[in-house]
């Protein structure tokens, strides 16, 4: 039976169970086949679901599949409307040394902080520049596409929570937390309670030798 596990990732602790510097493991006592489905940079915080289900990894990490993720930057600055209507409409960041257009998204500017634990350590505060936050909401996750996109329309991103993934989110979670849920949860808040055979057959089929 596969296990699944949401977490709300510090901010300097490494999407991973090993190597250098503070790792998931130093969170929770996590089962030794589990491991977190996409990750989060380092020094962003929030959302990582961690679980054994191959099925659901593979879901959610094929490009043609895209869930909806939504994303809470702190931004230096307060974006225009024209930058707010640019970063739903794509802009061109680069991944991979190529220059790409992001898919459609929505972004809005939120009227004022959400209730977020305080990070630490804090973000630097400069009295000069003022800072706002925006909620951007993705079907993609390229390698620290919100920082790339905020900067790319002249607002670059401070702080950065994901605050969920689809229907599952880390409201009121306390910095570290981890809550395990089940599958039939965490498929009907992803959507997919249809695909539960899918996902059997799937975890049956043999290793690769």
């Amino acid at each position: 039976m596969a296990r699944y596990f949401i977490i709300y990732k510090p901010f300097g602790v490494l999407s991973q169970f090993s190597g250098e510097g503070q790792t998931l493991a130093s969170l929770f006592d996590f089962p030794k086949e589990v491991y977190p489905v996409g990750r989060l940079d380092k020094d962003s915080e929030g959302l990582l679901l961690i679980t054994d289900d191959k099925w659901l990894n593979h879901h959610l990490l094929n490009p043609r599949f895209g869930h909806q993720r939504t994303y809470l930057a702190q931004v230096e600055g307060i974006p225009t409307p024209e930058a707010l209507k640019a970063l739903g409409n794509g802009v061109r960041i680069n991944v991979d040394r190529k220059d790409y257009l992001t898919k459609p998204a929505i972004a809005k500017l939120l009227p004022e902080a959400p209730e977020l634990p305080d990070r630490d350590p804090p973000i630097r505060y400069r009295k000069n520049v003022p800072d706002s936050w925006i909620e951007l909401t993705l079907i993609e996750g390229k390698n620290r596409q919100v920082r790339k996109m905020t900067a790319a329309v002249g607002f670059p991103t401070l702080r950065l929570v994901r605050k969920s993934m689809e229907k599952i989110n880390i409201l009121g979670f306390k910095v570290g937390e981890v809550q395990e849920l089940d599958q039939e949860t965490i498929y009907h808040k992803l959507g997919l309670t249809g695909f539960k055979e899918a996902a059997k057959q799937y975890q049956k089929r043999p290793k690769r030798s």
